[in-house]
């Protein structure tokens, strides 16, 4: 005859098992079941921008719950980097997400090399760091990114060191992917778990590798397809015309395109 021990085993056993199930459908999940941390408690205020008709159609397709992964293309000044960070921070209000991740590769420049910087890990990587900070103090209008940071709601690497995570209801920006190889772009890719959002962002004109090392407009084409549209990931690319940084950069970066 069974102890009673043994009738709570098994009966712990059956409740673990119809939990599990119900986890495997991800269509019944909530944010609270996924999240790695906590979700966020107080509000950002967000600057709202003068947003061009193009910039509003990114954010409405970034913004879709049909989309999980977008390669997003386009020349210096049409705020890419901007807009990305302005809908993390929407879904973090949104509580869809609980923390932005900001990556980069450590590439330096193909025209000149820094050599030995001196000081922590984290302040040789703080230069790759500035564009994203800028962007968040821009946006974010009553909080400082300090407080951001000490509270886990963004952090900062390099793409190499995003090896054996997992990142389940996050918000994932690979900014200057131009500079990223084939498998730091992989690497990235494959770090998304449930309820993440990844952009991948590059401006092919600035790159600063060579040959086929440079993958980031092969998988932005790779991509560019229904089939994958319909698995949730798409692109986005910008023009010259979508320049808003200024009336020069505009014309500059037309004029290049014939060098």
């Amino acid at each position: 005859m069974p102890t009673s021990k043994a009738k709570r085993s098994k009966s712990s056993r059956s409740r673990d098992k119809k939990e599990a199930r119900s986890l495997i459908n991800e269509d019944s999940l909530t944010s609270e079941d996924f999240f790695q941390k906590s979700p966020l408690k107080t509000s950002l205020k967000i600057k709202e921008l003068n947003w061009t008709q193009k910039q509003k159609d990114f954010s409405r397709a970034a913004l879709s719950d049909d989309t999980n992964i977008m390669f997003v293309k386009g020349p210096a000044g049409t705020s890419k980097s901007l807009l990305s960070v302005y809908c993390g921070i929407k879904l973090l209000n949104k509580k869809s997400v609980s923390d932005i991740m900001y990556l980069r590769s450590a590439v330096e420049s193909s025209e000149s090399r820094l050599g030995f910087l001196p000081g922590s890990a984290e302040e040789k990587l703080s230069f790759y760091n500035l564009p994203f900070l800028d962007k968040l103090e821009e946006l974010v209008t009553n909080c400082s990114v300090e407080k951001l940071e000490k509270e886990g709601r963004i952090s900062m690497f390099p793409v190499n060191f995003a090896r054996g995570m997992s990142w389940n209801g996050k918000f994932i920006i690979l900014d200057e992917a131009q500079n990223s190889s084939r498998k730091e772009i992989v690497t990235v890719l494959t770090r998304l778990g449930v309820g993440s959002k990844c952009f991948i962002l590059g401006d092919p004109m600035q790159t600063d590798l060579k040959g086929n090392d440079a993958a980031f407009e092969r998988m932005f084409d790779l991509f560019s397809d229904d089939q994958s549209k319909s698995a949730g990931i798409s692109t986005f690319e910008f023009t010259e015309e979508d320049i808003m940084r200024s009336e020069l950069v505009k014309f500059l970066v037309t004029k290049l395109k014939e060098f």
